[in-house]
């Protein structure tokens, strides 16, 4: 199974570049209805999932749902005060020490973006106490307004609006590395919708559909809707999971770019299904895709909610190695990113069942 490069990096390129932390999804599902429009239609509740099902939907088999999130961490407007700064929430939370002079958007009560920043004290006005304090300072959103009227009425800025990185896709084709925001998980949400393209063609003992789920990174929100939603029998879930090929013992590395697609045992949130976890390594084995496997004492994803509904779901995890997640730009490796869709392709071809029964 092959991919056109160049579609698959536009297709992550809209999606990273979509404004979309959570709650606030509207843009990447506008980005996915653009590439889903030819073989499946998109459907959207009050949360901002996006339920996708092919139009080759059957209706009368097993179901097979694949997920990946649409949100990305952000902040939200909290107060404006007085000289024009914007005080903040965290949609989410990012790693300690990145928010300090990021770039950001803001969006304002018009539905416009502008540019702000976070500011933070420099340390030419900090006390010798503040400068030796590891304690993360006071950081507060600036868009270069001068007084709370001006940021209101010129600015057009309010409280409760979102806020997200401005950082812009780039593309590294010679090395076939990709930079950009919120690749935790719309590098997922590329893959899973590569897969279940193709998946649309084949003709499965199961019914394939999707969820873009909403909210996940404030609590794995959304993705109890779309269980609701389609009742599946298993899941396939997507993450842009975390890289860990950039520090730490070598020997504990089990998430690095371009090895392939990384699945989890478990997680603070879930232990995964021993015998699909088998079944999907398996797969990758004999088809000669790499992939890896890890042990996770962090992190979550939506796979941790939706395998204890109902009577039990089994799910497995694909998460596509991306370095420095929860931060204003993160790195990954095309070739994951196919794999990941590639891998999917191979386990929901051959998975009967009778192999999901003994799940």
């Amino acid at each position: 199974m092959n991919f056109n490069d160049s579609e698959v990096v536009s297709l992550v390129e809209s999606l990273s570049n979509a404004h979309g932390c959570s709650g606030f999804e509207d843009e990447t599902l506008e980005a996915a209805h653009a590439f889903c429009e030819p073989f499946a239609t998109i459907e959207e509740n009050s949360l901002r999932c996006g339920f996708v099902v092919p139009k080759s939907f059957a209706g009368d088999k097993p179901v097979v749902m694949l997920d990946a999130h649409g949100d990305e961490v952000g902040l939200m407007v909290k107060s404006i005060r007085d000289n024009g700064c914007l005080t903040f929430i965290q949609l989410g939370r990012y790693t300690s020490g990145t928010l300090g002079g990021q770039d950001v958007l803001v969006r304002t009560v018009d539905g416009n973006w502008i540019p702000g920043v976070v500011g933070i004290k420099p340390p030419h006005f900090m006390s010798e106490a503040e400068r030796a304090s590891h304690a993360t300072p006071e950081m507060t959103i600036d868009v270069g307004a001068t007084s709370k009227q001006d940021a209101v009425e010129n600015f057009r800025v309010g409280i409760g609006e979102p806020v997200v990185p401005a950082t812009r896709f780039t593309w590294d084709k010679k090395n076939r590395v990709m930079f950009g925001k919120a690749f935790d998980c719309r590098v997922g949400v590329a893959a899973m919708l590569l897969a279940l393209r193709e998946l649309s063609t084949l003709d499965l003992p199961f019914d394939v559909v999707a969820s873009i789920s909403a909210q996940e990174e404030v609590g794995e929100r959304g993705v109890a809707s779309a269980v609701r939603r389609f009742e599946p029998t298993l899941c396939y879930m997507f993450e842009g999971c975390p890289a860990d090929d950039t520090f730490g013992p070598e020997a504990d590395m089990q998430a690095r770019i371009k090895r392939g697609p990384m699945f989890r045992y478990a997680d603070v949130c879930m232990i995964t299904n021993p015998r699909y976890q088998r079944f999907v390594l398996g797969v990758a084995e004999r088809a000669g895709i790499p992939v890896q496997a890890s042990v996770r004492e962090g992190g979550g994803t939506d796979g941790g909610v939706a395998h204890v509904m109902a009577n039990g779901i089994p799910c497995v995890v694909s998460g596509v190695p991306s370095r420095y997640v929860h931060a204003g730009c993160s790195i990954a490796a095309l070739d994951d990113v196919e794999n990941a869709a590639r891998l999917c392709v191979e386990v929901l071809s051959q998975l009967t069942p009778e192999d999901a029964s003994r799940f």
